[in-house]
């Protein structure tokens, strides 16, 4: 997969069948429209393309309201990569874009950077200033442009059920339920941060934890305690007990929600290193304990039920 920029050189010289949007997740209803620009493009001896862009347009367009993002665009552009698609094009996002029509972005992006001849969206994609782009006008300017326009839509991940969606997988992971987001993902939901010094609480109560700071920006479960996995910068998977919370065993009030990870059977320095933290289930909700003791012996309940649900055997 190559990433190309816009502003910038953007052109592949070669006619695309593209699609476009912001991917957030790259979820299993992303995938499927991905497959389909694909295979479009095998049939028609086009190269794939997709369009994205470097932040989540509401951030722009109404940033008091804008949604968590599910996947920042490093992670984006990793998961983009295992699609397969020929190229991925970056299209920076501010105010000025948020104010150009949609049809003077197809015209310089999908037509001039990619020499569209093929366009697959969901049935109801809206772009371009006030949301005004659709299928169509798409269809409209395809032909005037010279490429045909697909609208798809996005299917349900069981029958009857609601179709997959960023905001539907947000909804769940808001709920705790990060299995059934998992599911929608094709994934556990992962989160990536530096790990931070903390207050050494953990330490002292025998559970060692890496205190990873995490940019606002990123959707996060709700409150909780979570069986997981935490990637070290080297590739190596470890099982870990997940606390994200405010810590109200020991804070009356705390504005923000914290993430510790506690690695099993694991000692050492994790202090400065980029942490990626996968949620495979959730254990049970945060509770505020009426002494360190019974803090503690749920604590070592949390890890006997994080080794079952890993299927991580006791070293001991």
């Amino acid at each position: 997969m190559q990433v190309l920029h816009h502003p910038g050189d953007c052109s592949v010289g070669r006619a695309c069948a593209v699609t476009i949007g912001a991917y957030d997740g790259v979820h299993i209803g992303h995938r499927l429209v991905i497959d389909r620009v694909r295979r479009v493009a095998a049939e028609q001896n086009l190269a794939s393309a997709l369009v994205t862009f470097d932040q989540h347009p509401a951030a722009v367009v109404r940033p008091e309201s804008a949604p968590k993002v599910l996947t920042d665009l490093p992670q984006k552009l990793e998961l983009l990569a295992s699609t397969k698609v020929d190229y991925v094009l970056v299209v920076h996002f501010d105010q000025e874009r948020s104010e150009e029509s949609a049809e003077d972005f197809v015209r310089e992006v999908l037509v001039g950077c990619l020499s569209a001849r093929a366009i697959i969206v969901g049935h109801d994609f809206h772009f371009g200033y006030k949301r005004r782009g659709n299928v169509p006008m798409l269809q409209d300017l395809g032909a005037e442009l010279g490429f045909d326009v697909t609208g798809i839509r996005l299917l349900p991940d069981e029958p009857g059920g609601d179709a997959v969606s960023s905001t539907r997988i947000r909804n769940l992971l808001a709920g705790g339920s990060v299995g059934e987001a998992a599911a929608l993902l094709g994934r556990p939901h992962q989160v990536r941060g530096i790990v931070a010094v903390g207050d050494a609480r953990g330490r002292e109560l025998g559970f060692p934890t890496a205190n990873v700071a995490l940019p606002n920006e990123i959707a996060l479960p709700s409150d909780g305690v979570y069986a997981g996995w935490y990637y070290r910068p080297d590739g190596v998977r470890r099982p870990a007990a997940l606390s994200l919370g405010r810590r109200p065993t020991f804070y009356e009030y705390a504005e923000l929600s914290l993430l510790e990870a506690h690695l099993l059977d694991f000692d050492g320095d994790l202090y400065g290193e980029e942490a990626r933290v996968e949620f495979v289930a959730h254990l049970r909700p945060q509770a505020k304990f009426e002494s360190v003791h019974e803090l503690v012996d749920q604590m070592v309940r949390d890890v006997a039920t994080t080794r079952h649900v890993l299927g991580v055997a006791d070293v001991d």
